[in-house]
C-alpha cells in the first residue's frame, strides 16, 4: 500500500510513509470490508461515513507539516484510523466525532491498539477551546465555509488542513496558516470528495 498507492505519487515525508506502514488499516474496516482495507479508495464505516482512502489520509497528514511531540485537533475521528496514523507519528492527538457511536467505538479500537488520543463527542465546528492553541488542524469531512473557531485555535506557524465545498460537489482541499501578523495564508492542494460536515443542529 505504501509504495503503491502513497509513496508513488509522492508522498516523502518519511514519518508519514513510516506510520501509514505501521497502522492495521483493517483493525478500523468493519468485517463486510475487510478484502478491501489496503486499497485506494474510501470505505463506508456506518452512519453515512467512510473512512479516507490511504493517499489521502497520507497526503493531508504530509502537508499538515507537524514533528513529534506537537499538539494536533482531528475533526470528524470517524474509524479513529487518522488520529492513529498521527498518534504513530508521536503527536499529541485530540479528535472529536459528533457521531456519539462512531466516537465510542474509534476510542475502543485506538485504546485496544495502544494509541493515547484523547477523543470528545460533541460538534467539532467550535473545536477544542480550552486545549488550544494547535501546531496542526486536520478536518476530515467538508464543511462549506472555513469554521473560524478553528481558526482562531490555530497557533502562530501552525497548520489547518481542510477540504470546503458544497454537498454533492467536488471539493477544494486547503492548506491554512497564520504568520506573526495575524494574516491568514492559503493554499489550495486539488480537488477532493469527503462527507459533509454535519453540526449539532442538522
Amino acid at each position: 500500500m505504501v509504495e503503491d498507492q502513497i509513496k508513488a505519487r509522492g508522498v516523502e515525508d518519511p514519518l508519514v510513509l513510516g506510520a501509514m506502514a505501521a497502522v492495521a488499516r483493517h483493525r478500523f474496516v468493519s468485517d463486510d470490508w475487510q478484502d478491501y482495507a489496503y486499497r485506494d479508495h474510501p470505505l463506508p464505516i456506518g452512519y453515512g461515513q467512510t473512512i479516507s482512502q490511504p493517499y489521502i489520509v497520507a497526503l493531508m497528514t504530509e502537508v499538515l507539516d507537524v514533528e513529534p511531540g506537537d499538539k494536533v485537533l482531528e475533526i470528524g475521528t470517524g474509524s479513529g484510523y487518522q488520529a492513529a496514523v498521527l498518534a504513530e507519528m508521536g503527536l499529541d492527538v485530540f479528535t472529536i466525532e459528533i457521531i456519539s457511536e462512531l466516537a465510542v467505538t474509534a476510542e475502543t479500537t485506538l485504546r485496544e491498539l495502544g494509541y493515547e488520543v484523547t477523543t470528545r463527542a460533541a460538534d467539532g465546528y467550535f473545536g477544542w477551546a480550552e486545549e488550544a492553541p494547535f501546531d496542526g488542524i486536520i478536518v476530515t469531512a467538508a464543511p462549506d465555509h472555513v469554521p473560524q473557531p478553528l481558526v482562531d485555535q490555530l497557533a502562530t506557524g501552525g497548520v489547518m488542513v481542510v477540504p470546503v465545498g458544497p454537498i454533492g460537489a467536488v471539493q477544494t482541499l486547503w492548506r491554512f496558516s497564520p504568520n506573526a501578523d495575524g494574516e491568514l495564508g492559503a493554499e489550495s492542494l486539488g480537488g477532493v470528495s469527503f462527507v459533509p460536515f454535519t453540526r449539532a443542529e442538522e
